[in-house]
């Protein structure tokens, strides 16, 4: 499972071949929360809620990029890397 973004403690992750639909884990210490790209919501799981408030405002701001990447692990191609959270 590739990373794809690393920051403030948080990283953040997709599979290939998934399961739609669209989305990535992300994970902080021992929480991962599943996060759908269209809506970002959270389908599975639980983060704490300034790492989840992390997660959302870097996904809002580069869900652009997060389905591009999920089209290429959907094919089986090398992801991207997106810039971390600042």
């Amino acid at each position: 499972m590739p990373e794809i973004s690393r920051f403030f403690g948080i990283v953040i992750r997709m599979f290939y071949s998934d399961h739609e639909p669209a989305h990535f884990p992300a994970f902080y210490g021992e929480y991962e929360a599943l996060i759908e790209i269209e809506t970002l919501e959270v389908y599975r799981g639980e983060l704490p809620r300034r790492a989840l408030a992390l997660v959302l405002e870097w996904a809002e701001a580069h869900r652009g990029e997060l389905r591009t990447d999920w089209r290429r692990a959907v094919g089986g191609e090398a992801l991207a890397s997106i810039a971390p959270l600042d």
